[in-house]
């Protein structure tokens, strides 16, 4: 029987899990709003999106964002 194949370790940090629970929390208060236009965040990937950045920005362990043409690569391969 093949060995199973050990993963990385883990990707994201502490520092990350708690900038996202926070953004969690105020967007279900509905207090969580976007940079850009100021509006209020809906979306629970939008919130997460906000959480990550700012454990990016705090020097959390976070991986790098995929850039537009890795993704459209990446669609292309399915």
């Amino acid at each position: 029987m093949a060995a199973k194949k050990k993963s990385g370790g883990r990707k994201y940090g502490a520092k990350a899990g708690k900038k996202v629970e926070r953004a969690m929390r105020e967007m279900k208060r509905g207090k969580l709003r976007s940079g850009g236009s100021g509006k209020k965040v809906k979306s629970r990937k939008q919130a997460i999106a906000i959480g990550l950045s700012e454990a990016r920005r705090a020097g959390g362990k976070v991986p790098k964002k995929r850039s537009s043409s890795s993704r459209s690569t990446a669609r292309r391969k399915k």
